[in-house]
């Protein structure tokens, strides 16, 4: 095909609330649309129940659907149908698609069109969490069915790919993340005033911060905790319960969700941003903590070392102490560390993940 393809993406989950998956799609789906316009395709999104919850260009088509985003049996079902009906009406217009993005499963089916597939991590085959054997065996069936279906499978670190091809044979093609969504401010910490410890992201099991918690136990010396981010499964309440059993409580904040447009504020003035997950299949804000030359440590899980670097201060997700020691090691990091992980942060860009997708999306038709 001489011209780029005209895609159409499954966007019924697009309605969530801010977090890595919703700052992806974002990013790269405005940029996205003109690398295929600029070859003769276009971009087109088939909106949920909840419509797109960010801007978009108006040269992306939106198509209106009642889709749900939960549950996704019931997503699956709709969203199938909805997706073979706009393609239906695509091609009575004579302006048809030729490929379909989905990046949730399960896939669509029954399309006659390829489709594409994005996999940001495999929390569904983890033993991370509650998750019973029997679930983790129908999602296996599930990623299965879809990866190998799928005419290219697209991640965003390698962790993630080599998870997939060990569970499924399937090769993917790692298109990564960016950090230059924001500028940074800079740094003004005071640590006098009790600059704090800061954890950026929902608050939610797998981001295991009960471990924080039990790390300032451990260690009565290190700074106050502010957890910026929305809770989940009733998370914060848990760790509320926890933190109080700890005698801890009024050393952890909750600070709730956060405007995109504070985070230059909140990295400017933390003394050090700490990631604990359990799970994590890239971990945007440990490079937004380096670009702003931020003091960070990081869980030896999932993919964050992988996007952190080697040589970030790390921890056992199991291991309160070591956890406190590699908070420690990071609060005494000099500058010239801190500017040397800044220059490897800034070299994730979204222009250059958006051209890697785009590269994948022709090499598909």
């Amino acid at each position: 095909m001489s011209r780029a393809p005209r895609v159409l993406v499954a966007g019924s989950v697009l309605g969530q609330p801010m977090g890595g998956v919703r700052r992806h799609t974002a990013e790269l789906l405005p940029r996205l649309a003109r690398l295929l316009e600029a070859r003769g395709g276009a971009l087109a999104i088939l909106e949920g129940r909840e419509p797109v919850a960010f801007e978009l260009p108006s040269s992306i088509e939106r198509i209106a659907s009642d889709v749900p985003a939960s549950p996704p049996i019931a997503r699956w079902l709709a969203e199938s149908r909805a997706l073979r009906n706009a393609l239906t009406r695509a091609r009575e217009r004579g302006a048809g698609f030729d490929l379909v993005h989905t990046a949730h499963f399960p896939a669509p089916r029954d399309l006659g069109l390829p489709y594409t597939l994005t996999i940001h991590d495999l929390r569904a085959l983890d033993r991370v969490g509650s998750t019973s054997w029997i679930r983790r065996v129908l999602a296996l069936r599930v990623v299965r069915r879809a990866a190998r279906n799928a005419r290219a499978v697209f991640t965003v670190t390698a962790t993630v790919a080599q998870q997939l091809a060990q569970h499924t044979q399937v090769q993917a093609r790692v298109i990564g993340n960016g950090v230059d969504h924001f500028v940074p401010l800079p740094r003004t910490p005071t640590p006098s005033i009790g600059a704090p410890l800061v954890h950026l992201g929902h608050i939610e099991p797998r981001k295991n911060l009960e471990l924080l918690l039990r790390a300032l136990a451990h260690d009565a010396s290190l700074p106050d905790l502010e957890l910026w981010g929305a809770s989940k499964h009733r998370e914060e309440e848990r760790l509320r319960a926890v933190a109080s059993q700890l005698a801890v409580d009024r050393r952890v904040h909750f600070r709730g969700a956060f405007d995109e447009d504070d985070l230059p504020r909140l990295l400017a003035t933390c003394a050090a941003v700490v990631l604990p997950s359990r799970l994590e299949g890239f971990g945007i804000p440990a490079l937004e903590a380096q670009r702003a030359q931020v003091p960070l440590a990081v869980s030896r899980a999932g993919a964050l070392l992988e996007v952190a670097g080697e040589t970030t201060p790390s921890f056992s997700p199991d291991d309160p102490a070591e956890c406190a020691r590699a908070i420690r090691t990071a609060l005494s990091a000099d500058r010239a560390t801190l500017e040397r992980a800044a220059r490897r942060a800034n070299e994730f860009t979204w222009d250059r993940a958006a051209d890697k997708w785009f590269e994948g999306f022709c090499d598909c038709v």
